[in-house]
């Protein structure tokens, strides 16, 4: 038997045995691989599908934070796991898409990941300090346009959802301001109340009670509805800036080269987890909106995303620290 025979029989006996592990897929707990600490839209969105996507198995389904690297950690495990289904990727638009922009050298490519599905979206807020001369979005920008660089805008840090969403923003409106960077919403909500700066476009969580008790004023959420529990805060399209978006979504993702049956599969009981009562019950109070992608569906979003997000860190010059 010649080499490239002998090849050719193992490849069909490699694909036969990863056909036969589909079809019984799955036999063991599947770990959910979180590129960030507990707490937080990733971490709060692992533990939202987990459940019911366990029950939807039949098998456990464990969520495993593994912080660091700026999440390239976790996506390093995901992209060198076996591709089996049985170690899945859960992580958010700003390490997913900004990341391969950001960075000139990364331990995983796109490539490396095939997309089961998205599961969340979190909107976020325009929030001010109440020193800002401005009650609605119309009037801040106006006069942001009357005052170029006088105000200050905190953000997550460099290359952070909050940063580029802000650059974008800043882009589309014409404005100018200071970006301000921290570790985290902690310190630069302190600041932000504290009047140090101006101006955050974060999530709900990080502002809402603020907003609630008169210390910030919220704009504008940038989502494509109203937030449930900050019913009366305008869209952006309701404020008059239709053309500005900004949502942060998590979405699952396994190893390149996975079964189409696993995908499938997968996905299918994503789809099914999310759209379960008590799980849109449990993300409304976590102030998380449940919505699911198919695969393909996902993987158009993806390049929306990147080809937006590329436009916008070249323009603002952003690089990482």
């Amino acid at each position: 038997m010649t080499f490239p025979r002998r090849f050719a029989l193992a490849w069909v006996l490699s694909a036969i045995g990863l056909m036969a592990q589909a079809q019984t897929y799955p036999t063991r707990s599947v770990s959910l691989v979180v590129p960030n600490p507990p707490g937080g839209l990733v971490d709060t969105s692992a533990r939202l599908v987990a459940e019911p996507l366990g029950r939807a198995l039949g098998q456990s389904v464990v969520v495993e934070n593994k912080p660091g690297g700026s999440g390239n950690l976790a996506y390093q495990t995901v992209a060198r796991a076996n591709k089996d289904g049985y170690t899945v990727l859960v992580s958010y638009s700003g390490y997913h898409v900004a990341n391969p922009i950001l960075m000139d050298k990364l331990p995983w490519e796109l490539k490396d990941l095939t997309p089961i599905g998205l599961i969340t979206v979190a909107t976020n807020v325009i929030a001010v300090h109440p020193s800002v001369p401005a009650n609605t979005l119309k009037e801040f920008i106006a006069y942001v346009k009357q005052n170029p660089g006088k105000l200050n805008y905190a953000s997550q840090g460099n290359g952070s959802v909050s940063h580029i969403g802000t650059e974008i923003f800043k882009q589309q409106t014409g404005i100018q301001m200071t970006h301000v960077p921290y570790k985290g919403s902690g310190q630069a909500i302190q600041d932000v109340l504290a009047g140090q700066v101006q101006v955050f476009i974060t999530t709900p969580p990080s502002v809402m009670g603020h907003v609630l008790n008169g210390k910030l004023k919220a704009l504008a959420v940038t989502g494509k509805s109203r937030h449930p529990q900050l019913p009366q805060v305008p869209t952006v399209a309701e404020a008059g800036l239709p053309q500005f978006e900004l949502e942060s979504w998590v979405a699952l993702y396994v190893p390149a080269g996975t079964p189409a049956p696993v995908i499938q599969k997968l996905s299918q009981d994503v789809k099914k987890s999310m759209e379960a009562p008590e799980t849109r019950q449990r993300a409304e109070q976590a102030g998380v909106e449940p919505r699911y992608l198919a695969p393909a569906d996902m993987t158009k979003l993806l390049d929306k995303e990147i080809a937006s997000w590329t436009q916008a860190i070249k323009a603002a010059q952003i690089k990482l620290d």
